[in-house]
């Protein structure tokens, strides 16, 4: 699926492509995002959870901070060197692509090595140290000549095992609250259960259960911003027979 400007424009809630900052697209099943070069402004783009397989367009993307892409199918760490000249991209999420390969550390580094710039890649923080180890342990990718460059994409040089693309599942609904936990989840005041609210016995299952929660509810807030009055009203009037029935339960238990 292409995306096209009337979407851009509605879910950015923008009259006009140059003036759209941030933008959501999670589980669009969207293949082709040629229309971002016409968005000089954007910051801020999620589109997690789609089969995007070229990163092409993002190079016009000058203002870029935040790319949030897991779940993709993006075959080539070569697609980094089109966002290796946005001065102010910081954070990127790009697991769950087959370009990640199947070594975890050597695909870390290799990102950093092309983008050392970056705050934070798949919600890990970046060190100074990292930084230093990627110039030896990343692979070293480079475009190749102009005669290669056939279409102006650069040559897959560095292409890892393909993998299926992530389907859009009840799990990648909680994951992606993730992405953008600072944001969503500072908003609804959550924060992870400190390690000695639990006996050791069951801490790991009541911190991923409190994890889950506050990914249901992060990933919701976003949806959210999609809906028009009519969704809304439905979404109210469920929340509300949701509580009525919870508020029964608690009764009856209380008797």
């Amino acid at each position: 699926m292409k995306l096209t400007r009337k979407m851009v424009l509605s879910r950015a809630k923008a009259s006009e492509l140059r003036g759209v900052r941030k933008l959501n697209c999670w589980g669009s099943r969207l293949t082709d995002i040629s229309i971002c070069r016409e968005m000089p402004s954007l910051e801020v783009i999620t589109l997690s959870v789609n089969s995007v397989s070229t990163l092409e367009p993002m190079s016009q993307c000058r203002q870029l901070s935040e790319l949030y892409l897991r779940g993709n199918r993006i075959c080539s760490l070569a697609e980094l060197l089109y966002l290796k000249d946005l001065p102010r991209l910081r954070v990127l999420w790009l697991a769950e692509n087959p370009c990640c390969g199947p070594d975890p550390h050597l695909y870390r580094m290799t990102v950093l090595r092309v983008l050392p710039h970056l705050h934070t890649l798949d919600n890990q923080t970046v060190t100074e140290e990292e930084l230093s180890r990627a110039l030896m342990e990343g692979e070293d990718i480079t475009a190749p000549g102009r005669e290669g460059m056939g279409n102006g994409r650069p040559e897959l040089s560095y292409t890892q095992s393909t993998v299926n693309a992530t389907a859009e599942t009840r799990g990648d609904l909680l994951s992606f609250g993730e992405e953008e936990a600072s944001s969503v989840q500072g908003q609804l005041c959550l924060k992870p259960p400190g390690q000695d609210q639990f006996p050791s016995f069951s801490q790991r299952e009541a911190v991923n259960s409190h994890k889950n929660r506050n990914n249901v509810l992060a990933a919701i807030l976003l949806l959210l911003q999609d809906l028009d009055t009519e969704g809304l009203e439905a979404v109210h009037q469920t929340v509300v027979s949701r509580l009525q029935t919870l508020h029964k339960q608690e009764l009856q238990d209380m008797e």
